[in-house]
C-alpha cells in the first residue's frame, strides 16, 4: 500500500523533513509546501557574505542527549560533522557574572550555604533520581521549585528565569517541563559544522534524492475533504491527497481547515497556549562578554519589560561558543527574549527594537560603545514556545485528527520535552509511522 500513498507535508522544518525522510524511503509520493524561500523552518539560519557557516535567527544548540538527532545524522551519513564544544554559562546577579553549570562554581553564587545546599541536592533530584514527570505536571514549577528550594534560591535564580520565560504565564508553567529541560540537558552543546541551515539542507538534499518534491515560496491555503479525501489549497489550486500532514502552529491549522474549528479537536487545539521569540543578532567589532561566557541568563525581576532592569531575558555571545573564523572574524551576539505575541516589540521597527536593547550591552560591559555595532539582524516569531499548565498532558490533541487522513504534529505536542529539532524529528517521524498504518477512518467530532 505505502507505494501509492500519495502524501502532503506542510512545512519544510525539522518535523516536516524527518516525516519526508521516512516517507520518501517507504516508497510513498511526498511533497513539502513551505511558506519561506528556504527550509529549516524555526531552526533556519542566515548567513552574511563574509561568513563561511550561516548563523541560526533564533538561537539553538543539540545536546549530547538527543538521541533522535543523532541517530537521523547517522542514516545521512553526516554524523561525524556534529561537535559539541564547551561553553560557559552564567547569570548575572547584583551586578556580576556568576557560573550558573552545577558544580563547584556554585559555590560561589551569592546565596546562603543553607540554600546552596538545597540548590544542588533537588539538582540531583531532578537530574537523576526524578522520573515520573506525570506527578510532577500535577504542580507549578513556580511552588514546587519555591517548595523544594526555597524562597532566596527560587527568588534568586528561578522566578527571574521563569519570568524571562513565560512573561506573565510564568506561575502557571508545570514542573515537569522544568524537569525535563534540567533531566535532559548536557554541558556540552553541538552543532553541525556549517551551522544548523546546513544540516537542514543536507537532510532536504536526501528527502529530495528520494523522491520527495519540495515547494518553496509556497504557503498552504487550506485542507478541506474533497470525496472523502483530504484535499491541500496551495497557490489557488486545490489537489488531491492520500494523507496531509501539518507542522503549523495551532492558530494556523484552525484557519487552514476550519471545519475543525468547532470539533471538540479543534477546540483542545485553539486552547493551546503559547508565547513568540524575538532575536535582535549584532555583529561587533569586539567581545562583551569578555569573560569567556557564552550565555548570560539577564534577570526579569517583572513581566513589564520596562520595569524590569535588563529589556530581553538572554545575552548569547554566540562566538565565545563557536570560532568567529567562521563568521569573517566577526563578534556574533544575541539578544533574545520571548514575549506574548501582541507585546509592543512585535509592532517596534527593527531600528526601535534595537535602540531599546543596545543600552543593556553597557550595563553588562561599561566599556560597550554602539559604534563597536556592524552590522544587525531582527528575527520575530509569534509562536515559538508552547506555554504547559498544570496536568498539561491531558490538553494535547493527538496526532490524528476528525478529519480522515489529515495529521497534525507541532511543537505543542512535544511535551514534557521542550520544543527544539531533536524532539521536533521525533514527532514527525512519529506522524510518518502513523500516516503509513491502516488508512484513518475517524468521523469528523
Amino acid at each position: 500500500m505505502t507505494d501509492t500513498l500519495h502524501v502532503a507535508i506542510i512545512g519544510a522544518g525539522a518535523a516536516g523533513l524527518a516525516a519526508a525522510w521516512d516517507l520518501a524511503r517507504a516508497g510513498c509520493r511526498v511533497e513539502l509546501f513551505e511558506a519561506e524561500p528556504t527550509v529549516g523552518g524555526l531552526a533556519a539560519g542566515f548567513r552574511d557574505p563574509a561568513w563561511a557557516w550561516s548563523l541560526e535567527k533564533f538561537y539553538h544548540h543539540w545536546f549530547e542527549t538527543d538521541a533522535e538527532i543523532l541517530k537521523l545524522a547517522g542514516e545521512l551519513g553526516v554524523a561525524d560533522r556534529i561537535i559539541f564544544p564547551r561553553p560557559k554559562t552564567s547569570y548575572w546577579i547584583d551586578g556580576r557574572i556568576y557560573r550558573s553549570e552545577m558544580n563547584a562554581s556554585a559555590l560561589r553564587l551569592p546565596i546562603s550555604p543553607l540554600g546552596i545546599l538545597r540548590l544542588g541536592l533537588v539538582g540531583v533530584y531532578l537530574k537523576y533520581l526524578a522520573r515520573d514527570w506525570r506527578a510532577l505536571e500535577r504542580h507549578t514549577a513556580h511552588a514546587w521549585m519555591r517548595r523544594a528550594m526555597g524562597r532566596e534560591v527560587y527568588d534568586r535564580l528561578w522566578r527571574p528565569l521563569l519570568i524571562g520565560k513565560f512573561s506573565d504565564q510564568y506561575a502557571e508553567v508545570n514542573m515537569a517541563w522544568m524537569w525535563a529541560r534540567i533531566y535532559t540537558r548536557s554541558v556540552r552543546l553541538g552543532i553541525f559544522q556549517g551551522g544548523f541551515q546546513a544540516f537542514l539542507e543536507t537532510l532536504a538534499s536526501a528527502v529530495a534524492a528520494r523522491g520527495a518534491q519540495i515547494h518553496l515560496n509556497a504557503p498552504a491555503q487550506a485542507i478541506q475533504m474533497v470525496d472523502g479525501r483530504p484535499a491541500l489549497t496551495v497557490g489557488g489550486e486545490t489537489r488531491l491527497f492520500d494523507r496531509i500532514i501539518s507542522t503549523t502552529s495551532p492558530a494556523l491549522l484552525l484557519r487552514l481547515a476550519p471545519a475543525l474549528r468547532d470539533t471538540p479537536y479543534g477546540q483542545q487545539a485553539a486552547a493551546l497556549r503559547s508565547i513568540g521569540a524575538i532575536c535582535v543578532v549584532l555583529a561587533l567589532r569586539q567581545s562583551v562578554l569578555t569573560d569567556g561566557t557564552y550565555w548570560l541568563n539577564l534577570p526579569a525581576t517583572s513581566p513589564d519589560k520596562r520595569a524590569s532592569q535588563f529589556p530581553f531575558l538572554a545575552l548569547v555571545e554566540h562566538t565565545n561558543w563557536l570560532d568567529k573564523a567562521h563568521y569573517g572574524g566577526d563578534v556574533l551576539v544575541y539578544c533574545g527574549d520571548y514575549v506574548p505575541a501582541d507585546h509592543e516589540y512585535f509592532r517596534l521597527s527593527d531600528d526601535e527594537l534595537v535602540a531599546r536593547f543596545l543600552p543593556a550591552l553597557a550595563k553588562v560591559n561599561p566599556a560597550f560603545s554602539p559604534d563597536w555595532v556592524t552590522k544587525r539582524w531582527v528575527w520575530r516569531a509569534p509562536y515559538a514556545q508552547p506555554v504547559p499548565g498544570v496536568n498539561h498532558s491531558q490538553r494535547i490533541p493527538p496526532l490524528q485528527t476528525p478529519l480522515p487522513g489529515v495529521l497534525w504534529a507541532s511543537m505543542s505536542q512535544v511535551y514534557p520535552w521542550d520544543r527544539g529539532t531533536n524532539y521536533a524529528v521525533e514527532l514527525g517521524r512519529r506522524a510518518a509511522q502513523l500516516a503509513l498504518s491502516a488508512p484513518v477512518t475517524a468521523a469528523y467530532g
